[in-house]
C-alpha cells in the first residue's frame, strides 16, 4: 500500500504532508470544510493532482490527518492498493420525489446490494448526515449481509452548524449522497474498535412517546421540557448545548446500550430529534464526560483495534463525533495523538462526524453510534 496526503486551507495552495509519490488509480478520500467543498472548481482541482483517481468527498466537522485536526481546510488521503482492489457504489436519498419520506432502510439495502459479494472483505461507508436515519441505514445494510461483512464509516458533518452535509464519488459534492467503498483481496486485513468515555447520570426515564428518531415524551411528560430542566442555564444554548449531554438508550431487544446525540429540537412539538431511532419503552439517561475520559476512550479504541492483528496497519481511518470535539475544544488533537501513540507510524485519515458506523465490539452487525471514537485499521 502506498499513500499520499495533502492539505489545503481556505486561502492557500495544496501542501504535501507526505512524500509526493506517483500512485496508480488510487482511492482518493477528501474530507473537510463544507464551504470549501461547495467551490465549483474543487473536483477539477483534485482531478488535476490525481488524474486517474477515484475521488470520494465527505464534508466534516473537522478533518483528521497524520499531522493535525483542522476545521477550515480539506485533507486528501490518496491510497494505492498493491495487492487488493476496491469497487465504489453510490445511492442518493434525495433522487426520488422530494415530497416523499426518505426510506433509509432501503437506501442501505440498495447500496450494499450493488457491490459484488464474492471476495468482499470490508465496506467503508461515507453517508450524508442531514436527512438520513442512521439506525435504519445500518439495518438496511445488515439485512443483506447477515453479520458476515465488516462495515464501518461515518455520517458526514458540517461543523456545529447542522445546515447541510455533502458527499459524492467522482462528481461535485452534493446533498443526499451515500457512498460505499467495497474492498477485496485475500491478503487484506481489517480490524476495528469503538469507545465512548461517557458516563450516565441522573434518573433513568422511560420513553412513553416517540416516532422514528423523534422523542416526544419521557415518563408521560414532554421530553424537551424535562431536558431543558436538567440543562438549566445551558438550555438557552440549545440545540448546540445538547451535543454535550447525549442520551444513554437501552431497549429490551438489544444487549448493549447505545448513545444518541440530540441533533435538533422542535419547540412547537416540544420534542427532540435524535441521530437515530429511539423506541417507546426504552430506558434513557443523560450522559456527561470530560476531556480525560474522552482521550482515554480513544486510546482504548486504538488498543482494542490493534490487539489481535497479524500485520502492522498501513492505514488508520478515525471517525469521531462532533460532540466529543466540542468537549475537547482546544485539546481536540489529544485523542488523535493517543491513537497515533498506539498504532505507530502509519497513515492517519478521518473526520469528525454526525454519527459513527461500526458494530459493537464482539458483534458483527454494524450500528449507528454517537459520541464514540471509531478506529478502523487496514493493511494488505
Amino acid at each position: 500500500m502506498k499513500t499520499v496526503q495533502l492539505r489545503k486551507s481556505s486561502n492557500s495552495d495544496w501542501q504535501y504532508l507526505t512524500e509526493n509519490l506517483t500512485l496508480v488509480e488510487p482511492l482518493v478520500l477528501v474530507f473537510g470544510n463544507r464551504f470549501m467543498l461547495e467551490d465549483d472548481g474543487i473536483l477539477d482541482e483534485i482531478r488535476s493532482i490525481f488524474k486517474d483517481g477515484h475521488i470520494v468527498f465527505g464534508s466534516a466537522s473537522g478533518d483528521i490527518s497524520t499531522q493535525s485536526v483542522n476545521d477550515d481546510s480539506l485533507t486528501i488521503t490518496a491510497i494505492e492498493f498493491e495487492k487488493s482492489s476496491f469497487i465504489i457504489k453510490t445511492t442518493n436519498v434525495l433522487d426520488s420525489n422530494s415530497n416523499s419520506p426518505i426510506d433509509s432502510f432501503n437506501a442501505g439495502k440498495n447500496l450494499i446490494n450493488q457491490l459484488p459479494q464474492e471476495g468482499l472483505k470490508y465496506v467503508l461507508v461515507i453517508s450524508e448526515g442531514s436527512f438520513i436515519n442512521g439506525s435504519q441505514l445500518t439495518k438496511g445494510m445488515n439485512a443483506l449481509v447477515d453479520g458476515n461483512l465488516l462495515i464501518t464509516g461515518a455520517l458526514c458533518g458540517d461543523g456545529a452548524r447542522f445546515e447541510k452535509t455533502l458527499a459524492s464519488y467522482n462528481e461535485k459534492p452534493k446533498q443526499g449522497e451515500i457512498i460505499a467503498i467495497g474492498m477485496y483481496g485475500e491478503s487484506l486485513e481489517v480490524s476495528f474498535s469503538i469507545n465512548g468515555g461517557w458516563t450516565p447520570f441522573g434518573p433513568q426515564r422511560t420513553v412513553t412517546r416517540s416516532k422514528g428518531n423523534v422523542l416526544y415524551e419521557l415518563d408521560n411528560l414532554p421530553a424537551l421540557d424535562l431536558y431543558k430542566k436538567y440543562l438549566g442555564e445551558k438550555a438557552k444554548e440549545l440545540p448546540g448545548a445538547a451535543l454535550l449531554y447525549p442520551l444513554n438508550v437501552k431497549t429490551e431487544n438489544e444487549k448493549q446500550t447505545i448513545v444518541r446525540s440530540i441533533l435538533n429540537i422542535d419547540e412547537e412539538e416540544n420534542s427532540m430529534i435524535l441521530a437515530g431511532d429511539i423506541f417507546e419503552d426504552s430506558k434513557v439517561q443523560l450522559m456527561m464526560t470530560n476531556v480525560d475520559h474522552i482521550v482515554n476512550a480513544a486510546e482504548k479504541a486504538a488498543l482494542s483495534a490493534s490487539e489481535l492483528r497479524k500485520k502492522k496497519p498501513e492505514l488508520a481511518i478515525l471517525v469521531s463525533c462532533i460532540g466529543r470535539k466540542l468537549v475537547l475544544d482546544q485539546r481536540v488533537e489529544e485523542e488523535v495523538e493517543e491513537v497515533i501513540e498506539v498504532v505507530g507510524t502509519t497513515t492517519i485519515t478521518g473526520l469528525y462526524s454526525y454519527g459513527e458506523i461500526a458494530p459493537f465490539i464482539g458483534e458483527s452487525n454494524c450500528q449507528l453510534h454517537n459520541q464514540t471514537m471509531t478506529v478502523t485499521l487496514i493493511s494488505e
